[in-house]
């Protein structure tokens, strides 16, 4: 009786242990991938991926902002209202006579909204009408998993840290009573759930979630240096980067960061 008391004790100690550490990776806010899902996955535009360019996320120049070509449109069932802007996904062609055989999967940023179109039926050309799931790729990506004449291919895919170079980057748009900021470049999960802003002499403002990776603060800011305080989606990690922008700031430019989420 007393060996199985101790073994008893023994999990309940080692089953603790475990919980405590899926705790505290939870609390780091360290983003891991999920499970492997099916879904389908079509492309737009040419091998240029122009394009791509600008899309419902608001992050512009895919190029210049360091997306590149490796891009997708979310279904709307994915989108969730531009939530999942940024946030990154493994893909491999499943089970077609297009797939590439050698290709294990190629990897592409969420910077677009594939939406419905309700006058072709789900299964015949309306790909993005919910409650599917599906990618439609830029070109280039898509043409690293499969034939790109195949059109449609069967997937698998599942979500995936986001590897960033560098900190994250914020661009200022609006004025000096009303400034609307799209984040970009953001690291782990990809997606952020709130935000605030912070100026030299004000405390932090709650900012509202304008569309796609873009928020937005109804406050006199011109004059003032600003910081501001990010909350991952997925993780609920918050980081503050401090000091982002100096006191002259204007709309139009970009202001880069060192912190990020892993």
């Amino acid at each position: 009786m007393a060996s199985t008391l101790q073994a008893f004790a023994f999990t309940m100690k080692f089953m603790f242990i475990l919980m405590f550490m899926g705790e505290q990776a939870t609390a780091a806010g360290i983003f891991r991938p999920s499970q492997w899902a099916l879904a389908h996955a079509t492309f737009y535009g040419d091998e240029t991926a122009s394009a791509t360019m600008g899309g419902a996320c608001g992050y512009g120049n895919l190029f210049q902002n360091g997306y590149g070509t490796d891009t997708a449109a979310l279904s709307s069932t994915l989108f969730n209202n531009g939530y999942a802007c940024g946030t990154c996904y493994q893909i491999k062609c499943y089970q077609s006579s297009a797939c590439y055989k050698n290709v294990a999967f190629t990897t592409v940023t969420a910077t677009n909204l594939c939406p419905p179109n309700w006058a072709q039926p789900s299964d015949n050309g309306g790909w993005c009408n919910p409650p599917r799931v599906h990618f439609d790729m830029a070109k280039p990506a898509f043409m690293k998993i499969a034939q790109w004449k195949a059109g449609i291919v069967p997937i698998m895919y599942r979500r995936v840290p986001c590897g960033r170079k560098g900190g994250i980057r914020f661009s200022f748009q609006g004025n000096g009573y009303w400034l609307l900021v799209y984040v970009m470049n953001v690291g782990g999960g990809g997606d952020i759930s709130s935000m605030s802003v912070r100026g030299s002499r004000s405390g932090w403002i709650s900012m509202s979630h304008n569309w796609g990776a873009s928020y937005q603060a109804f406050a006199t800011l011109a004059g003032q240096a600003l910081s501001f305080r990010i909350t991952s989606y997925t993780t609920r990690e918050t980081i503050i980067a401090w000091n982002v922008a100096p006191s002259n700031w204007n709309v139009g430019l970009t202001y880069s960061t060192t912190v990020n989420f892993r």
